[in-house]
């Protein structure tokens, strides 16, 4: 059976890496592409690397334009995509990449992003217990942000094993210029972006932080923690997490590599990389891989994991796709690869 798609957003970053990706899976079929400001274009104009698709013309988003279809990805701004879920029919399998229902805690949603919450869907983060069989049964999808998929496979090993309480969390990430999307902003220009590197969301504004603290309690942590700061490096795609936490008494460096290991043995895309050796943005991309390592620093008594992956795939659209092969019973990877691209 072949599954027909239809993408909203399909002119930005994210809707893109949806669009190359599923040019690349056998087991659907594109159907109508749209957007909003540019609707009436050809798709070619906005995304001319895909170029199977560069004649579709780009349709309005409607509740019309996007019915008919199994599947519809929604890669639309923060705060829009509730209105447009609530028009698909309960049998349609709708994923999101934006954060509309990432979040379980209504204030939370308010406290970082002053509107009305529009609910919680099952989040798609496959590699969290239990969540596999949560997607499969599920026609509603809520794509995770890309840093905190980032910081939440670096810690989880350590959260699960028990060797860190979840208190005292410090996250320091780096991300390339488009997971900002492609609005025009002074400081995503070429002549201030290049040789400069910047943090930005400061000071426990960034609106991943709470989706981490969640992620960390469903991990088993207890009043968790963290301190997450974002940085802008010039790149255009990948992120490169350092977490630290506080161990607990007595945890050893072979019980560090010992977490890990077992943790990610069977995981089809996160590659545990052998000890001394630490994760590069450049080994992932064009990838869903997530390569991370951890070890003991046994002066301050803090783990420091360390996790990278590309934002727009494993981060943003391979992880959706990921999520999507689950709830329509295909196998997991399909359309998917854990090998980059180098140099």
């Amino acid at each position: 059976m072949t599954f027909s798609v239809a993408v909203a957003g399909c002119t930005g970053y994210a809707g893109g890496e949806v669009l190359r990706l599923l040019l690349g899976h056998p087991e659907v079929s594109i159907g109508n592409l749209t957007a909003g400001s540019s609707a009436g274009t050809h798709l070619g104009q906005h995304q001319p690397h895909l170029v199977p698709l560069a004649d579709r013309e780009v349709l309005e988003t409607t509740a019309e334009n996007l019915a008919g279809h199994d599947i519809v990805f929604l890669a639309l701004p923060h705060g829009t995509s509730g209105a447009v879920a609530a028009l698909l029919p309960d049998e349609v399998l709708v994923v999101d990449c934006g954060a509309d229902f990432r979040l379980a805690d209504p204030q939370m949603w308010l406290k970082y992003y002053k509107s009305e919450h529009a609910g919680t869907w099952p989040y798609g983060l496959p590699e969290l217990p239990g969540q596999r069989e949560t997607l499969a049964s599920t026609r509603r999808i809520a794509v995770p942000g890309c840093y905190p998929t980032t910081g939440t496979l670096a810690l989880l090993p350590a959260l699960t094993a028990g060797l860190v309480t979840g208190r005292d969390v410090v996250v320091a990430a780096a991300s390339g210029s488009s997971g900002a999307g492609k609005g025009l902003k002074p400081n995503l220009l070429g002549a201030e972006l290049f040789g400069s590197a910047s943090a930005y969301g400061v000071g426990g504004v960034h609106r991943h932080t709470p989706e981490l603290l969640q992620n960390f309690t469903r991990l088993g942590a207890d009043a968790p923690t963290v301190s997450f700061t974002p940085l802008l490096v010039p790149m255009s795609r990948g992120i490169l997490a350092v977490v630290t936490a506080p161990v607990v008494d007595g945890v050893t460096e072979a019980d560090v590599r010992a977490a890990y290991e077992q943790a990610y043995a069977d995981e089809p895309f996160v590659h545990v990389l052998p000890a001394g050796q630490w994760p590069q943005s450049q080994h992932v991309v064009g990838s869903n891989a997530v390569h991370v390592n951890a070890t003991l620093d046994p002066d301050v008594g803090r783990i420091i994991a360390i996790a990278t992956l590309d934002n727009l795939c494993k981060g943003t659209a391979g992880g959706a796709i990921q999520s999507m092969n689950l709830a329509l019973g295909l196998p997991e990877g399909t359309g998917l690869t854990s090998i980059g691209v180098a140099p």
